[in-house]
């Protein structure tokens, strides 16, 4: 259980390089066509690694699962960061534990643990001191688009626990890529110039979020969901904030205030906590099962 918990720890870790990545490998204003650059390559190598495509009865789920975890979750996650300060639209996107815990409760049946909902709401608090400045313009689209997309993955690592086929998580996170690059492909080319010619720079970044920053880490994420339970995994998510500040402090030379290293501690104890909440529920659904 302890090796699931620490690869599916490592997931959000690699999202955290995504910043310094798109900003320093990347050209700059083509949000889309790099999401979708980052999906659908991932997901069709993945099928060539699997060799196995869906079943027709599955195909409206999972374009519902890729459309939730990549399509709406990445299209509002760069309108919010157009939009809003970083600090902002981070501490805002930090709502998804909080989140999953209600549709987990909703969807699943699960209980609704107090100390997973002291864990949510001190992760938002540890994440808005980490990285939330004093600049607090409030744009409403920006807004409401970072609540979307806390919203969307929300629901899709939610249902991505409900609908689980008899498939293994590697083939389960190649067609929820693929699915999802499809849905990207058609919004990119519309609202969003030829992307340049690459450089080989532009192509490691690719290749970075591409196979490292989707195909293997999406493949332990869902493997996560299936193994930990949504709350649990949820949770983990405050550690990209966390990654992309000390990355910018070891990277960039970022300054590193006391206020940020208090946050930091809270994000580790929130998630610390949540951990031992989602044992308590597992441990709770495997007394229920053998009652039953």
């Amino acid at each position: 259980m302890w090796k699931d918990r620490v690869l599916t720890a490592a997931v959000p870790m690699i999202w955290g390089s995504t910043y310094i990545v798109t900003t320093e490998m990347l050209p700059g204003g083509y949000p889309l066509t790099v999401a979708m650059l980052r999906a659908l390559p991932a997901g069709l190598i993945l099928l060539l690694v699997v060799r196995r495509l869906p079943p027709a009865e599955w195909l409206v789920r999972l374009f519902v699962l890729g459309g939730l975890n990549f399509t709406l979750f990445w299209a509002a996650l760069f309108i919010a960061a157009y939009r809003l300060p970083g600090g902002l639209a981070a501490t805002l996107g930090a709502s998804q534990p909080l989140i999953v815990l209600f549709l987990a409760r909703t969807m699943l049946g699960t209980r609704l643990q107090p100390s997973a909902l002291v864990a949510a709401l001190a992760g938002i608090v540890g994440v808005a001191l980490l990285i939330l400045g004093q600049q607090t313009d409030l744009d409403p689209i920006g807004v409401a688009a970072a609540l979307t997309g806390a919203f969307s993955m929300g629901a899709g690592t939610v249902l991505t626990r409900k609908w689980q086929p008899p498939v293994s998580a590697l083939t389960f996170a190649a067609w929820q890529l693929t699915a999802g690059g499809l849905l990207l492909l058609p919004i990119a080319l519309f609202f969003e110039p030829g992307f340049p010619m690459p450089s080989t720079l532009n192509l490691a970044g690719l290749v970075w979020l591409g196979l490292i920053g989707a195909a293997l880490t999406y493949f332990y994420w869902f493997r996560g969901i299936a193994r930990l339970g949504p709350a649990a995994v949820a949770a983990f998510g405050f550690l990209s904030p966390l990654t992309a500040v000390l990355l910018g402090w070891a990277v960039l030379g970022q300054a590193l205030s006391l206020t940020q290293i208090l946050g930091a501690t809270i994000v580790i104890l929130s998630v610390w906590l949540a951990q031992r909440a989602g044992r308590h529920e597992l441990v709770s659904s495997a007394h229920q099962a053998a009652r039953a």
